[in-house]
């Protein structure tokens, strides 16, 4: 079976992940290089410096080449951003021919008019899901190729982004030399690695909760149902832990991961109940009540972008949390006192290769984009074709000659 490489490059506001795999004709992935580099130049998903940006980039990519000896030509690219929004959409065509079978162009015409609606000239369409098909008015089709009819439906989930964020990203990631196989919005990309079957069926709603945004994702009846993206995350915390408790940001961080709790546990801790860090010293209960209260309001904020306030009938399956942010002790526990649903942290699923690193809720999106990859390889949107890129690698690679 012929083996191909893919790449995924995760630009978060914390940090840049670029992972490398291989992937052998059935489309099972081994994890072949990893690349970890802090993040600059980008706030809540967006770039705000061009130059920084390339260079956090470059910095992940290099060490991914590194330890994988591949050099990556292209990669999948996670989205996200306040920029993103999403809706509903039906499309409608009839089945003209004399057999009235459906056949696959007939499910390109479908999705066709389904796309078909008005983007501004500032958005781009992004996705461009089926969610189910109708044969002849015959609801929840999955797959109608092969079937009689007269008139086919689609419902599709179609996501729009800002154009100039996504030429910004797209620019800082072909400035190094490396094309942009597919954009992938973020939370769809983590679902991959860490929601079951089962769960997307019978409805779940994920929530990656990253350093600059907490990417929302609903599920039902196996297919996208709503997604959107929420400008509070980890970077929020650490700010109000900066400001609550007085402390440099770098303090109030590393504070964070190493005591920080939703359910503290008070009685352990020594009578002064103080913790320190880098000379600075804070009291346990204020820094986990601060937290508490900003995960609090987080985890509200999730529920109240649910386009139905019957949460429970509408996601049996509770919430997933992952994300770096959803490290933090007690996270699954509060998410069922306060929401009342079953909660639970999703962790990548395991990949062959020197995959341990990336077992963590924060390398959701990076597992994600290549399982993605894996699942929608020739059916891109973004893709650039053609002349132009060869051209551009072509250029890239006789400026590196003259460095």
């Amino acid at each position: 079976m012929k083996e191909r490489t893919i790449a995924s490059i995760d630009v978060g506001t914390t940090k840049v992940c670029t992972a490398i795999a291989d992937m052998n004709g059935g489309g099972a992935l081994q994890i072949v290089g990893v690349g970890i580099a802090p993040s600059v130049g980008l706030h809540k998903g967006l770039v705000v410096n061009i130059n920084e940006a390339r260079e956090s980039i470059r910095e992940s990519v290099k060490k991914a080449e590194q330890a994988s000896n591949y050099k990556i030509d292209s990669a999948y690219i996670g989205v996200t951003g306040r920029h993103v929004s999403s809706l509903n959409n039906r499309g409608v065509v009839a089945i003209t021919r004399n057999d009235r079978v459906v056949r696959s162009d007939d499910l390109k015409r479908v999705l066709a008019s389904a796309q078909s609606i008005k983007v501004p000239n500032d958005r781009k369409l992004l996705h461009v899901i089926p969610r189910s098909y109708a044969v002849d008015g015959q609801a929840g089709v999955k797959n109608p190729v092969g079937m009689h009819g007269f008139r086919l439906d689609v419902e599709t989930h179609v996501i729009t982004a800002a154009v100039t964020s996504i030429q910004n990203l797209i620019k800082c990631v072909r400035s190094i030399g490396i094309d942009v196989e597919d954009l992938v919005l973020e939370p769809l990309a983590s679902s991959e690695a860490v929601l079951t079957p089962d769960e997307k069926q019978v409805g779940v709603i994920l929530a990656d909760i990253g350093g600059g945004t907490t990417d929302v994702a609903v599920f039902k009846e196996g297919s996208i149902w709503h997604t959107s993206i929420l400008p509070v995350a980890g970077y929020q915390l650490t700010r109000d832990i900066s400001i609550g408790l007085g402390l440099p940001f770098d303090v109030a961080e590393e504070m964070k991961k190493r005591y920080g709790s939703v359910m503290p546990v008070y009685e352990n801790k020594t009578e002064s109940n103080a913790i320190s860090q880098d000379g600075h010293g804070v009291s346990y209960q204020d820094l986990c009540d601060i937290i508490r209260a900003r995960v609090e309001e987080i985890m509200k904020l999730i529920l109240l972008e649910l386009p139905n306030s019957e949460y429970e009938t509408l996601v049996p399956a509770g919430l997933v949390f992952t994300g770096g942010s959803s490290n933090l002790a007690g996270m699954a526990t509060l998410g069922r006192e306060l929401l009342q649903l079953p909660v639970r942290i999703g962790i990548p699923s395991s990949l062959p290769g020197i995959s341990d690193s990336l077992c963590d809720p924060a390398y959701a999106t990076s597992v994600g984009l290549l399982m993605w990859g894996a699942k929608n390889s020739g059916r891109q949107m973004w893709r650039s074709r053609g002349f132009g890129t060869a051209l551009r690698r072509l250029a890239f690679r006789i400026t590196g000659l003259f460095r």
